[in-house]
């Protein structure tokens, strides 16, 4: 088992320093390969890929955990297929009494040991990437290009962000060390000091719908590595990418010489939800949690002595004070608005413009001029079908369609659903663009999760201001973004927002837009506003999952010998 491990150390340890090196200069690092070539992963990766997800439908997907009493799922393709997987049904008594008796080996294994492990899990997660994106896009809606890259190497990173923080905070503290004190002239205290990291035992990982592996990484892995045992608890329509994740868990655990149950996988369905009872239990000492706020917020207040870490919702706004060219910015935000349907944590909902319009490189442009641009934008998005269909993907949930088709008000743009090419069954949404006034901010003030986008007229863009940071501090927020060629606007609208606990991006054109998050460098939700307590991914992401604790031993000073 030693050897092994510390193969796999040896084996993935240039780029564990690579991904340390980056966290600290926070720079651009990408360790695997964003782009689905086969001249990168294979000639046949895609259909192996393809063939792999199909096989997966109507059959039973086998796991090597314990307490398993027949089986469960109902994930339906928000494309309008029937996935029909069946996961093992958990006993929960049974499943946690044996991931506690696997804790002991786990635990006592070396830093390096977890790691490596750790990491050729991830090497073996990003070889089966084209695996992973059909099974995300079929559970989640997203398209198929952004089912790759966010769904497995963009999470790879995240994954391996979070093993590095774990590792360079463990080896923070030496492992021994020898104390010394002088008591009086020739006297002396000596102590030889040992420092163990001890893990707090069995954490659980809630997944969510819409982003599973991205989300649930850097929480599975933080946890894994420091030493603890995982229940990985997938939203029951997004079951198959976190037991693909979970299957090369045990596979890679088993090899190493550990115990298959360090990491298992507890399905459900919505009609018979299973969350609420893990959270309960004792036995978890540490959560992770993303999704709505309103169980988010049950979660913090049931955990019970855990160590809870939640990324819940927020009403992400964008602030237009000026411009240069007006057409790169609507281009822009068109994209920002369009991508996955607005189901992303760090889409745009409120766009505030002053009412009284804003200044441009070509003139002034009035309030209803700048909305204009912003539906223009849209619409040529979404003009050409193919286009449309892998940028907008699918509506994940009935319920965000529902919620959609429910708003009422100033329509600017129609949101109905739209046909896709390739699947005639999805459930799609066009976006929604409502203009809205300053005054009906019981409307705004509230997520409206999905492609719903209100244009806000304000007073002023002081007044924009006010309203993005209030809002970001009672409600939460995770994404802002700014546009002024003043400085001192700028700098007022960072002032604020950053005191409200929301990153902002300033004057973002072309090809980078406010809801990317890229690892290693952006941190992902503060942890300073309702929208989340934790921060993806930072130090203290990683320190609560563990406790230093040490044993002191004297040591006798040597006797003097008389003359």
């Amino acid at each position: 088992m030693a050897n092994m491990s510390t193969t796999l150390f040896t084996k993935h340890e240039q780029k564990l320093n690579d991904a340390l090196e980056a966290i600290q200069n926070r720079g651009f690092y990408s360790a695997y390969p964003e782009i689905p070539s086969g001249k990168i992963y294979g000639e046949t990766a895609k259909a192996t890929g393809q063939e792999t997800f199909e096989n997966y439908l109507g059959s039973t997907f086998e796991l090597n955990q314990s307490g398993t009493e027949g089986t469960i799922g109902n994930e339906i393709s928000p494309y309008g297929m029937a996935i029909q997987t069946q996961y093992p049904k958990a006993n929960i008594d049974v499943l946690l009494k044996s991931m506690a008796g696997a804790c002991s080996a786990w635990r006592n294994a070396t830093i390096e040991t977890r790691v490596g492990c750790a990491m050729e899990i991830m090497h073996r997660l990003n070889k089966r990437s084209f695996e992973m994106a059909f099974a995300v896009m079929h559970t989640t809606g997203q398209g198929f290009m952004m089912s790759f890259q966010a769904g497995g190497p963009h999470a790879q990173d995240r994954g391996l962000e979070a093993i590095a923080y774990a590792y360079k905070a463990m080896n923070d503290c030496p492992t021994e060390a020898t104390w010394r004190k002088q008591v009086g002239r020739d006297d002396f205290v000596t102590l030889n000091k040992i420092f163990k990291i001890v893990p707090k035992g069995i954490a659980l990982v809630i997944g969510c719908s819409t982003f599973p592996t991205w989300n649930t990484y850097p929480g599975l892995f933080a946890s894994l590595v420091t030493g603890n045992a995982v229940v990985v608890k997938p939203h029951p329509g997004a079951i198959l990418p976190l037991a693909i994740t979970v299957s090369i868990c045990q596979e890679v655990l088993v090899e190493s010489g550990f115990d298959a149950n360090l990491v298992t996988l507890v399905s459900d369905t919505a009609e018979d939800p299973v969350t609420a009872t893990l959270v309960e239990r004792p036995e978890i000492t540490i959560i992770d949690y993303t999704g709505g706020t309103e169980f988010g917020n049950w979660v913090e207040a049931n955990a019970g002595n855990a160590v809870v870490y939640t990324e819940k919702a927020g009403v992400n706004s964008v602030i237009i004070d000026s411009v240069e060219q007006l057409r790169a910015v609507t281009s822009n935000l068109a994209f920002s608005l369009c991508l996955y349907s607005g189901q992303m944590c760090t889409t745009p909902q409120n766009i505030f413009i002053p009412k009284n319009g804003i200044e441009t490189s070509d003139g002034h442009a009035s309030f209803d001029d700048v909305a204009g641009a912003i539906v223009k934008g849209v619409d040529w998005m979404l003009s050409d079908q193919g286009r449309a269909n892998e940028v907008l993907g699918a509506i994940q949930n009935q319920t965000t369609a529902d919620r959609i088709d429910s708003v009422e008000g100033e329509l600017l743009r129609d949101g109905c659903s739209i046909e896709h090419a390739m699947f005639g069954s999805a459930r799609t949404r066009s976006i929604k663009i409502v203009k809205l006034e300053a005054s009906q901010r019981d409307i705004f003030e509230q997520e409206m999760f999905g492609p719903l986008v209100y244009i806000i007229a304000t007073d002023s863009t002081q007044h924009s201001i006010e309203l993005a940071s209030s809002i970001a501090i009672e409600q939460g927020a995770i994404s802002c973004g700014v546009y002024s060629t003043n400085e001192e606007v700028l700098e007022t609208a960072v002032e604020a927002m950053a005191l409200a606990g929301v990153p902002v991006s300033c004057n973002l054109v072309g090809n980078i837009w406010v809801n990317q998050s890229a690892a290693f460098s952006d941190f992902h939700v503060s942890g300073a506003n309702p929208s989340g307590n934790a921060t993806l991914t930072d130090s203290a992401f990683v320190v609560g999952r563990f406790s230093v604790v040490q044993c002191r031993t004297f040591v006798p000073e040597p006797q003097k010998v008389e003359a």
